[in-house]
């Protein structure tokens, strides 16, 4: 229908009230239309991939705004077993936008094995996407007596891994009872980094034709040296509730519980050292790495004497942030000076592995118009996928600098203020402050008592005698080495930030011969150093009760490894923190 006819038509015989109402009705329309025509986005996603056969895992349907009717599931019984569903919503406003999600969450089986397509399923008019899930056999559990109603379960993958390489480490807790409370210690190794990753999975699974409600958690354990490594067995204290019950019945009544104690069994890995074929300076092994660099500005026209900065990035799955080197390297000269930033440095503990980043702002200001060259940036690495050294690198990068339009290059200003001669002017009368001969005898004394104190320090430093050369400290004066390790961690599990100063200063009196934390972070590699200066600046302001020491102490034993390795007596390494 026109509708501009229909307006005209009504101008001609309907009132003012009745003409803007109809426009009432036609922007309320219009302003509507987008919703009509435009499709709702529905994602999909899975609480974990891949799954086992007879293992439930939930597929979970996500949207942003109200689709154009309810979902059929219709479609996903082809390939899976529906064994509950649920949906739940939430709304938000925020910096006065309004926000709003719609969750349907599915916990299915698998019918097969294999690569299996979770389809499309129609919301009315909409539709979700499609997605991939593999599902495999899954083990046997032979092992496993069908009585058992409580049992757990451990693997490392890989069983042989390279020395500082990721291991991920899984536990699964199976049971078919429940439990009021329970107790689980944490996975210990020697010399080795071991962090959890991501938040536990539940599903439920069959064992040996049983059902079972399975908890899966999992680690990241990173070898610090070669050799056999021993991942000690884990210990479950559980309150198990039982079917009898104490006192009178009814509300009153209480449930018994018995005490469950579960081990797993111990898991024993064989860790190679790094092969002979991988030549860069510093081991560095992951199995993802990337390597790339920002402009804040155009390269290409830098104006002198303004800052353009360069953000360098370095990220890696499978390795920890102590792991990745420095990037910038650039020397710094007279035509282009360089000021870095503060290094970033980030963790993220996905269920798949740890992800670790490093990112370093460099800002750069030319002083002279031309053309400058960078030199590359290459990070050798190895690959544990493919087994094979690669090289990530940032080319060689030219830069050119102009100069301002109706400026002269920068002139750099003196050290002290000179004083401006005026030419004098006709002889006037003016207001005197201080009498000149008062003002000049004011400032000879303050020379003289400056001199005067200058003069006696130096007389007291020529003067005085020398110290006496240090003598070797026996074992009962002064902590080893392995004590200041086994202090250390101490200190760092306590987060008291004094005490881990006072050890990082005997072990840099002890190796460096220097007795300030800026000092021995000069000889750390760049993680330590980071996490030392972190902590110099926290003794020196207002949040020492708030300082986390897990970061140094792992960021110490990654760099005291990383010292035994680069030596090459990686065969004979003492144990890092061995209590």
């Amino acid at each position: 229908m026109n509708i501009m006819r229909t307006i005209k038509l009504l101008k001609i015989k309907s009132d003012k009230p009745t003409l803007f109402f109809l426009l009432f009705i036609l922007n309320l329309a219009f302003a509507t239309l987008p919703h009509w025509v435009s499709a709702a986005e529905i994602n999909v996603s899975v609480d974990r991939n891949p799954v086992s056969l007879n293992e439930s895992f939930q597929i979970i349907f996500t949207a942003n705004e109200s689709p154009d009717g309810e979902p059929d599931f219709s479609a996903l019984e082809q390939n899976f077993s529906i064994i509950s569903q649920s949906n739940s919503s939430s709304a938000s406003w925020v910096n006065g936008q309004a926000s709003k999600t719609i969750q349907w969450t599915l916990n299915v089986m698998a019918k097969n094995t294999g690569s299996l397509i979770i389809p499309p399923v129609k919301f009315g008019n909409d539709s979700s996407q499609a997605m991939s899930i593999l599902v495999t056999q899954g083990k046997a559990n032979n092992n496993v007596d069908a009585n058992e109603d409580l049992f757990m379960e451990v693997e490392a993958t890989p069983a042989s891994p390279y020395v500082q390489s990721q291991v991920i480490y899984t536990l699964r807790l199976f049971t078919r009872i429940e439990i009021a409370q329970a107790r689980l210690n944490e996975p210990e190794a020697s010399d080795a980094v071991i962090e959890k990753l991501g938040e536990d999975s539940n599903y439920n699974t069959q064992v040996k034709g049983m059902d079972y409600s399975v908890t899966e958690r999992k680690y990241a354990v990173f070898p610090q040296k070669s050799g056999s490594l021993t991942i000690k067995p884990l210990v479950l204290t559980a309150e198990v509730l039982t079917n009898n019950r104490s006192g009178f019945n009814g509300f009153f009544s209480s449930q018994i519980t018995q005490t469950r104690r579960v081990t797993s069994k111990e898991i024993t890995l064989d860790v190679k050292p790094a092969p002979a074929s991988f030549t860069g300076a510093h081991w560095l092994s992951a199995e993802q790495l990337e390597l790339k660099q920002e402009w804040s500005g155009d390269i290409n026209q830098m104006k002198v004497g303004e800052p353009l900065t360069r953000t360098l990035t370095l990220s890696a799955k499978g390795t920890t942030v102590g792991q990745l080197p420095e990037l910038s390297t650039a020397n710094t000269n007279d035509q282009l000076k360089t000021y870095p930033d503060q290094p970033v440095l980030q963790e993220q503990k996905k269920l798949e592995g740890l992800v670790a980043l490093r990112q370093e702002k460099i800002a750069l200001i030319p002083s002279k118009a031309g053309d400058y060259t960078l030199p590359a940036i290459e990070i050798p690495w190895f690959n544990t996928q493919s087994q094979k050294m690669e090289v990530a690198r940032i080319p060689e990068t030219k830069i050119t600098a102009i100069a301002l339009a109706g400026t002269q290059a920068p002139v750099t200003a003196p050290e002290t203020p000179v004083a401006v001669v005026e030419k004098p002017q006709k002889a006037e009368p003016a207001p005197v402050i201080a009498p000149p001969q008062q003002a000049y005898t004011i400032w000879i004394w303050i020379s003289v008592f400056l001199a005067s104190g200058w003069l006696i320090t130096l007389i007291f430093f020529l003067t005085r005698k020398p110290a006496k050369t240090p003598v070797m400290v026996s074992d009962n004066q002064a902590p080893n080495l392995k004590d200041i390790v086994k202090n250390l961690k101490k200190a760092c599990s306590d987060n008291d930030a004094l005490a881990a100063k006072e050890v990082l200063i005997e072990w840099g009196r002890q190796k460096f011969n220097v007795t300030s934390l800026g000092a021995i972070a000069t000889f750390c590699d760049a993680r330590l150093r980071d996490e030392i200066l972190q902590l110099n600046q926290v003794l020196y302001g207002k949040e020492k009760d708030q300082w986390q020491g897990k970061k140094l102490f792992q960021a110490f034993a990654e760099n005291k490894a990383r010292e035994k390795t680069i030596s090459g007596d990686d065969s004979g390494l003492e144990p890092l923190y061995r209590l």
